[in-house]
């Protein structure tokens, strides 16, 4: 007997409201990932070798917030949609309509990493290990928000399959829900693996292994879930039946595996004197 799809209800995109303040799913998102964030990597800068002070890593979310938010638009609109930002300039401002993108953001958390290190004169690549390791949480919450919202959703799934959902927006047709394999794989598993990793010293000594490590993880889930997922309208497939999220991935990958052999080459000196069991 075949499994009936489930029928996704269609939420209410405020999460809460007081008053005339209205936070959507996707601010509240931001909001919980930047405040559980910045409570480990508090931690997390702290083991030795230490990356940053409190007072440091305090200062950098604010930085952190600025670069999600500027490079996540920008990204957007330089990587999916150029041709209608440049003949419709005001909408660039309009980000309650949408419109973000994770290796914009990326971009954006980077330059501001640098631009932080260099100004607190911290090792950019001690810090940004650090920092990396919380990322997975800030895009488990993002995919959940945005299965909570009911946009994003996957490819038409084969019949039977148990957890397949028709979407408010997505038609009659039951979908994968793939935002969920992303909340699993890019946010659950890869921060997983991730607070595994930071958890060894002679890790932590290897300055831009776990940036590395972070940048392939999240190639490798992103690309696997684009299987699953429903390409943009607007771009649709690309060569060889790639999407535009795979072909973002490649250099983040290629990027992901330099970084970690840089890593393993160029171990703190600290690593040399100490012997780890």
């Amino acid at each position: 007997m075949d499994a009936h799809p489930i029928i996704l209800p269609r939420f209410d995109p405020i999460a809460v409201q007081i008053g005339p303040l209205a936070i959507h799913w996707y601010a509240l998102a931001y909001i919980l990932s930047i405040l559980i964030g910045w409570k480990i990597a508090i931690r997390l800068c702290a083991l030795r070798p230490q990356a940053a002070t409190r007072v440091q890593v305090d200062d950098f979310a604010f930085w952190a917030m600025l670069g999600v938010v500027l490079g996540g638009r920008l990204g957007y609109i330089l990587f999916y949609k150029p041709g209608f930002y440049l003949t419709h300039p005001l909408a660039i401002v309009e980000v309650w309509q949408g419109g973000m993108s994770f290796h914009g953001g990326a971009l954006g958390v980077i330059l501001a990493l640098a631009f932080f290190s260099w100004r607190n004169r911290l090792s950019f690549l001690a810090f940004s290990d650090r920092i990396t390791v919380i990322v997975p949480l800030g895009l488990g919450l993002g995919r959940c928000a945005n299965f909570i919202n009911g946009e994003l959703w996957g490819r038409p799934a084969p019949e039977g399959l148990p957890w397949a959902m028709v979407f408010p927006t997505g038609g009659p047709v039951a979908r994968h829900p793939s935002q969920l394999y992303e909340a699993l794989t890019e946010g659950l598993l890869l921060l997983t693996v991730m607070l595994v990793a930071a958890s060894r010293q002679w890790v932590r000594e290897r300055y831009g292994f776990l940036a590395g490590l972070f940048l392939f993880g999240y190639a490798l889930a992103r690309s696997f879930c684009e299987l699953f997922r429903e390409p943009d309208s607007f771009i649709g497939f690309l060569p060889l039946g790639l999407t535009m999220g795979q072909v973002l991935c490649m250099p983040m990958a290629l990027a992901g595996i330099w970084l970690m052999a840089f890593g393993m080459k160029h171990p703190h000196p600290a690593a040399k004197e100490v012997p780890h069991v």
